[in-house]
């Protein structure tokens, strides 16, 4: 990912929605701005101009006679997958997770073998599966056994420092 600066953000700014500008500004770090910003103007570029957000009754954005679509952004990347059906990605720098975190949000099978890589790859699996449904994260234990039962499919890339999954149908 290209390094964000706060000249690149300030540059950015004006590119977007009031809507945009505000969210984007309520972020505490550079990063976090930097990110919110380019992701939407990533969105822009794949749809045209995405208008204000609106949102479900479970918080998920959608736009108004627009594709369905999806924003991720961590340290290591940001991703916007676009459909014309529900469809969720999730991006994540590999990274380690503690233990009660791991009990928590997986299951016994998922469990066997975990390392950092195999942890950040459910995850990321999860998280697309969740924002594809437009409910989000409502508690641990549906994400126990939220891939057992999916009917989405999942479509996931690894690379050194991050992993990205994309659910659709």
């Amino acid at each position: 990912m290209e390094l964000c600066t706060a000249a690149k953000v300030n540059r950015m700014l004006p590119k977007v929605s009031s809507q945009r500008r505000e969210q984007a500004l309520r972020f505490k770090h550079e990063h976090g701005r930097f990110c919110c910003l380019k992701s939407w103007l990533m969105l822009e570029e794949l749809i045209g101009e995405p208008g204000d957000f609106l949102y479900n009754e479970n918080g998920k954005p959608y736009l108004e006679n627009k594709p369905y679509f999806s924003i991720s952004h961590c340290k290591e990347g940001i991703a916007v997958a676009v459909d014309n059906h529900p469809i969720g990605i999730d991006i994540e720098a590999i990274r380690h997770a503690e233990r009660d975190l791991i009990e928590r949000v997986m299951n016994a099978n998922e469990r066997a073998g975990m390392d950092d890589r195999t942890f950040t790859r459910l995850w990321t699996q999860k998280e697309a599966v969740v924002k594809a449904e437009g409910v989000g994260i409502q508690s641990f234990e549906q994400l126990q056994n939220l891939l057992n039962n999916s009917e989405w499919r999942l479509k996931t890339v690894e690379t050194e420092k991050y992993i990205y999954s994309i659910a659709y149908k």
